[in-house]
C-alpha cells in the first residue's frame, strides 16, 4: 500500500523583486580543478558574511566529469545582487576570471519574479542551459551587464566595465 504525498507551496507574495540565480565552474583543463577549489572557501567566507539581500545560497553540483560545481542563491531584490556583485571581494574576483580562466569556464543564469531572464557563459565549451536552444550571441556592448540583459535601468558600471576588459575607450567603445 502505498503512502499519501505530502504536498506544500510557498506564498512568495512577500518577495515580489525575488530574483534567483544559478551559477557553475566548469573544469575545462586538469589545472581547472585547482582554481575551482580555491573558489570554494572564498565563496563560504563571502557567503558566512551575510551580505545584505542574500537570503539563501545552496551548493550545487551540476556533474562530476567535467567537474562542474555551483550554487543557487535567491536573493531579495536586484539592486541587493548587483551591490554585492560591485563589492570587494566579488568584484576583484570578478576580474581576475574575466582576465584568465584559469583553466576553467563560468556561467550563471539569472531569473526574476519581476520578470525577465538573462544569462552569461564564459570559456563554456559545451552548450548548457538556455544556450542549448537560444541564439548564441556576444557579451558585448548593451549585452555585456547582467543589468542590462534584464532590461533594468542601472547606470552604474557592472563590476568589471567592458572597457577595462577589452581596452576600449570608454567614451567612444573602440
Amino acid at each position: 500500500m502505498g503512502t499519501p504525498v505530502n504536498r506544500q507551496t510557498v506564498d512568495l507574495s512577500g518577495y515580489p523583486d525575488l530574483i534567483v540565480i544559478y551559477l557553475g565552474m566548469r573544469v575545462n583543463r586538469l589545472y581547472g580543478l585547482r582554481t575551482l577549489l580555491g573558489f570554494g572557501p572564498k565563496i563560504a567566507t563571502s557567503v558566512q558574511d551575510q551580505p545584505d539581500g542574500l537570503l539563501l545560497h545552496e551548493t550545487v553540483v551540476y556533474s562530476l566529469f567535467p567537474a562542474n560545481v555551483g550554487m543557487r542563491q535567491y536573493w531579495r531584490d536586484m539592486d541587493s545582487l548587483l551591490a554585492f556583485a560591485r563589492s570587494e571581494p566579488h568584484r576583484l574576483w570578478w576580474r581576475d576570471f574575466l582576465r584568465d580562466s584559469g583553466g576553467t569556464g563560468f556561467w550563471h543564469e539569472t531569473y526574476s519574479m519581476a520578470g525577465g531572464m538573462e544569462a552569461v557563459y564564459d570559456d563554456v565549451p559545451e552548450a548548457i542551459g538556455f544556450l542549448r536552444f537560444a541564439p548564441n550571441i556576444p557579451a558585448r556592448g548593451p549585452m555585456f551587464g547582467s543589468a542590462a540583459r534584464l532590461r533594468r535601468e542601472d547606470t552604474a558600471q557592472p563590476p568589471v566595465p567592458e572597457a577595462d576588459l577589452y581596452g576600449l575607450s570608454p567614451d567612444t567603445g573602440e
